[in-house]
């Protein structure tokens, strides 16, 4: 809309000022015809009624001697008179005329009025800003005898003020417009961009995993509301999505966790059931070993059942998200207290400060600090010579830090995207469930858990647990 205010005024003027132009030739053309008209008729009265002199080519400056001056004085003209070659005879202005003399009739202007109809010839001089005409001066029996050449000044000074004002009141007009303009501009585009601005807002506020808001808009154009419109049926068609997906997920999630538990339970089963109809086939009340038997017999179904309690410990575990018992606790004394169970001699506590202090559950920590290094010492098992884990704590500004490291196998690129799945193992035994259970406990406490790995030359665990 600015723009095409802009245009519109930068057009305008262009053609009121070309207007003007065309205006101000047109009319120094027609008062410049008026004055020839009347300069003739003054000149004819002068050679058929008040002179005596023969009317002749030779006579013109005679009948014209002092006439000329009143006559081109009246009319504000300036008049020259040539013979039929273009010889100078007589002027109005005596020292035009001597310049004249020297410069006679261009033979052009010359053939020029012969050759045009009405026998006259109109010139535009633009830089000496003078309009010229040239006519053939006649006698009393209409024979050609000169001609006549009539000079005008162009003064359009009055023309030009006039221009000025008028293009001062029309910029006037159009700076007054230009502002309209932008004001206009301003509050529609705000009255457009308003309903537009809050669907923006609606949609980055929209969430699969959210309530999501309809849009209601009061006072809006058709575009806007069919918008609107549509964005409200997306979001009934997004919660019947979510709905489905979450119960597909459910569903899925409920799939594989009783596969991973048959799974799992299957594995001290397969040998509990081997374990039975052994001592079924073997068993002999008379045997004087039976005792030691039965005891072999208890203690392999004893330690079968103990995996499957373990088993059952572990999903339990998993499954329910771990209830915070804060305290203030002693976090470098707790870390230490977590790895006297451990006997390897390649274990390297490093606190680097003595004391430490954050709310946080003590069980919950140990458990933390166990999983970690057991997975370091079973990544240790299958590296080479001279193993090492070292466990820093240290403090970072409101958060504690806890470093687990180790010189083992590491992870392959391939498996890091999925060291936080449940049920992902690389080792032989497990149910993949230590690193997802902590990593809820960690997030549960505001906390993140990081890892980096070089394959071949080991890894660094690093978890970050607020103070308070």
């Amino acid at each position: 809309m600015i723009l095409l205010v802009l245009l519109a005024s930068i057009l305008i003027a262009s053609v009121t000022i070309y207007q003007y132009h065309e205006q101000t030739k047109d009319y120094n053309e027609l008062r410049f015809k008026r004055k020839e008209n009347a300069t003739r008729h003054n000149i004819d009265i002068e050679l058929k009624r008040k002179t005596t002199y023969p009317v002749t080519t030779e006579n013109i400056a005679k009948i014209f001697q002092d006439r000329i001056y009143e006559i081109a004085d009246v009319h504000k003209l300036t008049i020259s008179v040539f013979d039929m070659n273009g010889n100078p005879l007589k002027s109005s202005i005596p020292y035009d005329f001597e310049k004249v003399k020297e410069l006679p009739l261009s033979v052009d202007i010359i053939n020029e009025l012969a050759n045009k109809s009405n026998h006259r010839v109109f010139k535009e001089l633009v830089i000496e800003k003078l309009l010229v005409s040239y006519t053939y001066l006649h006698d009393l029996r209409h024979k050609r005898i000169g001609i006549i050449e009539l000079k005008m000044v162009q003064n359009n000074e009055e023309q030009k003020k006039e221009l000025r004002e008028f293009m001062s009141r029309l910029l006037l007009v159009y700076v007054l417009m230009f502002i309209a303009a932008i004001a206009l501009a301003y509050f529609l585009s705000s009255y457009i961009t308003r309903s537009i601005q809050t669907i923006s807002n609606k949609i980055k506020e929209t969430g699969l995993n959210k309530q999501n808001e309809k849009i209601t808009l009061n006072a809006a154009s058709s575009e806007i509301n069919s918008l609107v419109e549509s964005y409200n049926n997306m979001i009934d068609q997004l919660e019947d999505s979510a709905v489905k997906l979450a119960q597909s997920e459910r569903e899925q999630a409920w799939r594989e966790m009783a596969k991973q538990v048959a799974h799992e339970i299957k594995n001290p089963l397969t040998p509990m059931r081997l374990t039975v109809q052994s001592f079924q086939r073997k068993f002999n009340p008379t045997d004087t070993n039976i005792k030691e038997k039965v005891a072999e017999y208890s203690e392999t179904l004893i330690q079968q059942i103990d995996v499957m309690s373990s088993i059952a410990s572990a999903f339990s575990d998993f499954a329910k998200m771990p209830t915070q018992r804060k305290e203030n606790i002693e976090v470098v004394d707790v870390v230490k207290h977590a790895l006297d169970i451990f006997n390897e001699e390649y274990i390297y506590y490093i606190p680097e400060e003595s004391q430490i202090y954050a709310f946080l559950d003590k069980t919950q920590l140990i458990r933390i600090i166990t999983n970690l290094v057991k997975n370091a010492i079973q990544s240790m098992k299958e590296s080479e010579t001279n193993p090492k884990i070292e466990v820093k704590v240290f403090s970072q500004e409101e958060n504690v830090l806890i470093t687990v490291s180790d010189n083992g196998k590491g992870i392959i690129d391939e498996n890091k995207k999925l060291i936080f799945e449940p049920k992902f193992t690389t080792k032989t035994s497990g149910m993949g469930l230590g690193l997802p259970m902590i990593k809820n406990i960690i997030e549960a406490y505001n906390g993140t858990i990081t890892f980096s790995s070089t394959y071949g030359i080991g890894t660094v665990f690093t978890v970050t647990l607020p103070k308070t």
